[in-house]
Parts: C-alpha cells; sequence; structure tokens
C-alpha cells in the first residue's frame, strides 16, 4: 500500500508543476509500499526560465553579430537584368504576348509592368496590401502603361496566364491562394510560378539569415526580439513580419499542389550554383536556389 504524506496534504505527486523519480525498494504480500523516494522538483517557472535564458544568450550572439538591419536577399542580382527573363526562362515573353495575365502577389508592380510593356494584352496586379498597390499604380502611370495594367486586392476577370513570382515563401494561406488562382483560370489556363529561397535553402530566413541557416540555428523568439532593435511593426512570429514568412519547403508545397484543384505540368529545382554538384533529391531541400514550376487545372 502506498503510504500517504502529513494529514491534511495531498500526497507530493499530485502537486501541479512537479515530478518526482519514485524508487520502490519494498513489497508486502502483493502491495507496493513506498520506503524511500528521490525526489527532484522540475517546476514550470524553472523550465520558463531557462527558456528565456536561452533566448537572452541567442540574442546577445545575434546582436554582436549584426546590430542592425542585415542586407539580405536583395535584388541586386537582377541589376541591368530583365528579373522575370531571369526566373521564368528566355521564353516567358513570347508565352505572355496577347494574353490577360494576372500577376498574383505583384508587390509595387515592377514585374507586371514590364510585363505589359512587353506584349501582354493586359496585367492585372494582386496584392492585400494597399500601401504596395499604390506605389505600383503611380510606377504604371510613370510608365504609361496605366491603361492595360491595373492594380488591385482582388479581381474576377478570368485570365488566360496566372503568374506568381517570389511569393510563394510569404503567403499566409498557399492553400488557399492555389484554390483561389484555379478559379481566376480558363479552362486551357496556366499558372507559371518562380519562388525562393524556400525555407531550408542557406538563406531561407530572409532578413533573418544573417549567416547561411541562421533561421535554423536560432529560435523565433531569439530572432523576432533581435529583428525587433530595428523594426517596430510589432510581430511576434515569422508568419507576422511585413510581406509574411511561411516557412515553405520543397517537400510542403508538392503536398499543397497535390491537395488542390492545379497540378504540375512541370516542375524545376534550380540548384545553388556553387552547390550544384551536391544537388540531388536527399538534398535538395538545402541546395535549391529557386522552385520553378508550370500548373495546369486538372481535368
Amino acid at each position: 500500500m502506498v503510504e500517504r504524506g502529513a494529514k491534511g496534504k495531498r500526497p507530493a505527486s499530485s502537486r501541479p508543476g512537479m515530478r518526482f523519480t519514485v524508487t520502490i525498494v519494498a513489497a508486502k504480500a502483493g502491495n507496493a509500499r513506498i520506503v524511500s523516494t528521490n525526489a527532484r522538483p522540475i517546476s514550470i517557472v524553472g523550465r520558463r526560465r531557462h527558456g528565456e535564458m536561452l533566448t537572452n544568450i541567442q540574442y546577445r550572439i545575434l546582436k554582436r553579430i549584426s546590430p542592425g538591419a542585415p542586407v539580405c536577399c536583395g535584388g541586386g542580382a537582377y541589376e541591368g537584368k530583365s528579373k522575370l527573363a531571369v526566373l521564368m526562362g528566355d521564353d516567358f515573353f513570347t508565352k505572355i504576348a496577347g494574353k490577360v495575365v494576372i500577376d498574383f502577389g505583384c508587390g509595387e508592380g515592377t514585374d507586371a509592368i514590364e510585363m505589359a510593356g512587353r506584349g501582354a494584352k493586359r496585367v492585372i496586379g494582386i496584392d492585400i496590401r494597399e500601401d504596395v498597390l499604390q506605389v505600383a499604380r503611380q510606377k504604371a502611370l510613370r510608365a504609361g502603361v496605366q491603361d492595360t495594367c491595373l492594380f488591385e486586392s482582388s479581381t474576377k476577370e478570368i485570365a488566360e496566364i496566372v503568374v506568381s513570382v517570389d511569393a510563394f515563401e510569404h503567403f499566409a494561406d498557399p492553400a488557399g491562394i492555389l484554390r483561389i488562382m484555379s478559379t481566376l483560370l480558363q479552362p486551357s489556363g496556366e499558372v507559371l510560378a518562380c519562388f525562393g529561397p524556400t525555407w531550408h535553402h542557406p538563406l531561407g530566413g530572409h532578413l533573418f539569415s544573417v549567416f547561411p541557416w541562421a533561421h535554423l540555428v536560432f529560435s523565433e523568439k531569439a530572432l523576432i526580439r533581435w529583428r525587433s532593435t530595428f523594426k517596430t511593426d510589432g510581430a511576434t512570429r515569422f508568419s507576422e513580419v511585413a510581406g509574411g514568412l511561411n516557412q515553405m519547403t520543397i517537400a510542403k508545397f508538392e503536398e499543397l499542389v497535390a491537395d488542390s484543384p492545379l497540378k504540375f505540368a512541370s516542375l524545376e529545382l534550380v540548384p545553388i550554383r556553387k552547390l550544384r554538384h551536391f544537388h540531388n533529391r536527399l538534398t535538395r531541400e538545402f541546395t535549391t536556389a529557386v522552385v520553378r514550376c508550370h500548373l495546369v487545372k486538372r481535368t
């Protein structure tokens, strides 16, 4: 029979927030009797303090490495070039010529304006952020394409092509976005998407990648706290930062497409140039630079 504690008290092992290691050393008439215990209480408060201490250590390391906002994932690689041609391929502008195109996640409209100026019949840029849409409209006006390049938060127009560039790692609900894209396509339409870096890329944390794979080494709490020293939007999670960051991986994207009204007509994983010799099925999450794909409706 298990011995009880002092009268009026609950057994110590039932007290909330405590855990004990109990050693049973005697048995009598088939009933175990505790004659000694080796009790090591581990409180919830103690675990919380340990977590806070680890976060503080990581935060100080991050501040030492990067006292301010790092320069990461900028557009310098496309300076003097067409980003669309580099990411989508040289035949991209031939594909969109004379067609109605939706630029899904258009941002400030640079790509949509280029498509309107290089042969698309009409381009509708879609983004949920009104501030960037205002910038995009002004850019279209200056470029003289304001009549063929529109910017809205949503549309009911059916397009022949939906384009998505550098957006799938940012969408808060990528599964929902795939469903919406399907409804915006003509039956024979297609989605042309290219995005990256994905989450396990060396710079997959975008701004949080103060060095390669830093976003996988440090905790989300430490990284968000470090970011708050130069960003004041109040974000407390990766998904809440400006533009969003959904921790998209290649495998996750494949699963999302498999469960969507769309299917792959083609999928190309472009390797990081310096890691191309190590790029294969097993290492693809860590060695892929961008994901490029062509989606069509399921029949």
